[in-house]
């Protein structure tokens, strides 16, 4: 197809108070290469987004064996199965600046950063990688980074040591935890409004008239893909709309029965499961659009107080949970890893030119320690997506008894695939070469 009037990727369509980045289209150069490679479609970018549950997994479930198709998982990782040949298992990957003191802010607070923790009320971590990524992709995106949370920050001292590092992953810089967003309708509106909180009108609404003549000079492929992409944001503001009016409350129970001050409008969602799936939707909407390339979802504190009332299992908080490893704490992690599953699945189904959305991204899956049981001398990680074709996945990965074992050595192989060579980052100078 001919291009007649190729688009910067800083087009949008537009609407009073909104913004909408456009998504992959075959007719149309949206992502701002000057010299496409392999044809007029310009070449789509590397996103990365990790998400991490806190206080591990089952202590016997989490595993995988084979390759490929043949490729096996414990049932912690089940939801994973369908994806098995786009997953990438590691194991025996370590952070050794989080095993000082074996609690959990200090197993959290440094897990993207390979840093040191201050102690003693003190807050000092280091930049981690997501920031660091977010920072080489500023100004070529709308938001540099999106910093997702299902569960609200922890203010305390926790064996001489803040829990802000327990409820925060992203660092932007050494003694800043990056702003984390726990809001769905405020994190929708950062990608498509121009003034965060402005919901008086729906997204769509607004910008309906540009699409409607942007939908013109496309070809009858990429209107079906923006109308498919349409039809999503609607879904997600709906959901956003409806979201907490089953009312089954998570986390930590309240000493009344009934509120004693009326309703704050736009508040969090209080059923977790519609929580987590509006910020997964969130989050494949903004790598959908390159509103942003660099995201964390942070599905719950490393010492969480998250029931489960959908599961049946609100007859105690998520961190006390993680030490009886029973059949409900394998229902929890499983629930955990459908959210990527979830996420994954929907990048899969996004196609990007000859690749897909999944196939442009690298999911990195983590938690601060292996099991409930505070040991962290190896971490569960897995990788889903292809990170632009530069990933070989339906593979386990064995750094056991390794010398170079480092987290950080992930993030630098990580970062290289997204275009941000370091030499060094946190504790590492080397690159893990099979990722």
């Amino acid at each position: 197809m001919t291009i007649t009037h190729p688009l910067s990727r800083r087009n949008f369509l537009r609407g009073v108070g909104v913004t909408m980045a456009l998504p992959w289209l075959e007719s149309r150069n949206v992502w701002g290469d000057e010299k496409p490679k392999h044809n007029p479609s310009s070449e789509p970018p590397v996103r990365f987004a990790c998400l991490f549950s806190g206080n591990g997994f089952h202590r016997d479930e989490w595993w995988a064996k084979g390759e490929g198709k043949a490729l096996q998982f414990g049932k912690v990782l089940e939801p994973l199965t369908p994806l098995r040949e786009k997953t990438l298992f590691l194991r025996g990957l370590y952070n050794a600046e989080a095993l000082i003191g074996g609690i959990h802010s200090c197993q959290t607070g440094n897990l993207l950063t390979g840093a040191h923790l201050a102690p003693d009320g003190e807050i000092r971590s280091g930049i981690s990688c997501d920031q660091v990524l977010a920072e080489k992709t500023k100004g070529q995106t709308k938001v540099p980074s999106l910093v997702l949370g299902c569960e609200q920050s922890i203010a305390a001292i926790h064996k001489n040591y803040s829990m802000i590092y327990s409820s925060h992953i992203s660092w932007s810089s050494p003694t800043t935890p990056t702003p984390l967003e726990v809001y769905p309708a405020l994190a929708f509106d950062r990608l498509f409004r121009d003034e965060v909180g402005k919901a008086d009108k729906s997204v769509l609404d607004a910008v309906r008239e540009d699409a409607n003549g942007f939908k013109k000079d496309v070809s009858a492929e990429d209107r079906r893909r923006l109308d498919e992409y349409l039809n999503s944001v609607r879904e997600v503001e709906q959901r956003i709309e409806s979201a907490g009016k089953a009312g089954r409350l998570q986390g930590w129970r309240p000493t009344l029965t009934a509120p004693d001050m009326k309703r704050p409008a736009d508040g969090i969602p209080q059923d977790i499961d519609q929580h987590m799936r509006l910020m997964c939707d969130i989050l494949v909407l903004a790598f959908r659009t390159d509103t942003t390339r660099v995201g964390t979802l942070k599905l719950n504190n490393d010492h969480s107080s998250l029931r489960f009332p959908h599961l049946k299992v609100d007859y105690m908080i998520h961190h006390l949970l993680s030490h009886t490893d029973n059949a409900d704490w394998l229902k929890v992690n499983r629930f955990f890893l459908e959210q990527l599953a979830y996420i994954a699945t929907k990048m899969d189904a996004v196609q990007e030119g000859e690749r897909t959305l999944l196939d442009n991204s690298m999911l990195l899956y983590c938690s601060s320690m292996m099991t409930g049981a505070h040991n962290n001398d190896q971490l569960p990680v897995v990788l889903v997506g292809k990170g632009g074709g530069k990933i070989k996945t339906g593979r386990i990965l064995d750094y056991l008894g390794k010398p170079n074992r480092k987290m950080c050595s992930l993030y630098l192989s990580l970062m290289e695939k997204a275009g941000v060579r370091l030499e060094t980052f946190g504790d590492s100078k080397e690159l893990l070469l099979e990722v």
